[in-house]
This record gives structure tokens, sequence and C-alpha cells, in this order.
């Protein structure tokens, strides 16, 4: 009997020994899931922000799908630039429907900016290709290949640097514009949001400020000159009459009549 309560022993001894030893090679597992933990969320955080910005900016656009924008992000990029020098300066932008905007700055922007508008789905990959080859030829930035679509994004949401995250960004929104607006829809806000020069954004502000007329009553020619001004609205609003400028014209002149409107 002693005997075997001796072997009782030793054996409730050495299940006592598995347990605390178990127990000490459990603890170095619960710090491991505990570290493994922190970077799991090092990776979830970036992706739910991620997400949430991209749900404002269909949100945004969902909303804007018949509500006008009160002011864009770069209009409020601009008068903060301008209220450092002037305390006081304001920007000129006026709405006007789609219908009070004459078809010749419709037909000239389309001509000028993006002919294929009417038929993409929001990126032209065959201009991008042509801008990149014109680029690398030259060894310098002369063409950009966004869409009408494209610079809306970038106006609307964007600033205006220049990076490979942005242009990211500026894609997505493209494709929520694409999806959730008709092309008119797009044209329309364009039309009342692009920028013509400094503190000008806008058809109707633009044929104010350049020609003492409304947006419906551009002619062909101021239209096409209008149109021009675009990709560097700031330097043309104060060298109005450039030779690439009147050249660039009479080019986007004779374009216009094959331009498709939405």
């Amino acid at each position: 009997m002693a005997r075997r309560a001796a072997a009782d022993a030793g054996l409730a001894g050495a299940h006592a020994g598995q347990f605390v030893s178990g127990g000490k090679k459990g603890a170095p597992k619960a710090g491991r899931g505990s570290r493994y933990g922190w970077i799991k969320w090092l990776f979830i955080v970036p992706v739910l922000a991620f997400i949430v910005v991209q749900l404002y900016f269909f949100l945004q656009i969902w909303w804007w799908v018949d509500h006008n924008p009160s002011s864009t992000a770069f209009m409020r990029e601009q008068l903060s630039a301008l209220q450092d020098k002037n305390p006081n300066a304001t920007i000129q932008q006026t709405w006007v429907p789609y219908n009070r905007i004459s078809n010749n700055l419709k037909r000239a922007i389309i001509a000028s900016e993006d002919a294929n508008f009417s038929e993409h789905e929001g990126v032209d990959w065959e201009a991008l290709q042509k801008a990149y080859e014109k680029n690398n030829k030259k060894q310098k930035v002369v063409a950009g290949g966004s869409t009408i679509t494209q610079q809306l994004a970038k106006n609307l949401f964007l600033s205006g640097s220049r990076s490979y995250v942005r242009k990211g960004q500026e894609l997505i929104i493209t494709y929520m514009l694409e999806s959730l607006m008709d092309k008119q829809r797009i044209f329309e806000i364009y039309l009342n949001v692009v920028e013509f020069g400094t503190g000008i954004f806008g058809a109707e502000a633009a044929a104010r400020h350049y020609y003492h007329v409304s947006a419906a009553g551009l002619s062909a020619a101021q239209a096409a000159k209008l149109a021009v001004m675009l990709p560097n609205p700031r330097f043309y609003d104060r060298h109005r009459d450039t030779g690439y400028l009147n050249r660039r014209t009479g080019v986007i002149l004779r374009r216009m009549g094959a331009a498709e409107l939405p």
C-alpha cells in the first residue's frame, strides 16, 4: 500500500509539472498574439480610412446629380491664395443651366480638350498613350491626355499637386462620376466650375470677364479662344494675344463643327 501511495503521489506530481510547464509555454504565445494584433490594426486602420474617404466622395457626387456644387477644391484653394495677398479678394462664378451656355463654347471645349467625350467611359486610354509618347519624345510634359470627366474630378475634390496617389484617386472619382451622372450633367458641372483665369470660374464669369457678354451670347471665335486658354488660364488671363493663342484658336474653330455634344 505504501508503494502504491508513493506511485500515486509521483504521478500527481508529474501532472502538476506538466500543468505548470504548459502554463509557462502559453505565456509567450499570448504575447505574440498581442503583438500581431497591433500589426494587423496597422493595416486595417488605413484601409478603413480609405473606404470612408471613398464613401464621402461617392455620397457627395450622388448629391450633385440633381444639386449644384456651391464651390470646389480648386475654387477654395485659389481663394485662399488670393486672400493671402488681399484679405478682401473674392472669386467670380455664377451658375447657369446647360441650355443657357452657348453651343459654341461646348463644341470648342470638346474639340480642344476631349474630342471623344461622348464616347468614352471617363478615361480615354488612347489619348493618354499618345500624351505619354509625346511627353517622352519632348522630354517634358507638353500634353496631358485627361478627359473632361477627369478634369472635373480633380477640380471638385483634389489639389493641383501631381503624384501617382493623387492620379489614382482622380481615376476612382472619375468612374464614380461616370457611373452616377449622364454626360450632359458632367459637362454642365464642368462648364460652371472650370477655371478660366485668376479668380474666374465657370462659363458665365468667363464670358463677362473677357467679352462683357453672357455665356449664351459667346460667338464661335470667342468660344474657341476661351477653350484654348483652359490648360493655362491664369497665364492667358495676363497674356491674351500671344501667337500660340491665336494660332490654336484658328485650329479649334476649324474642328468645332465635328464636335459631338452630349
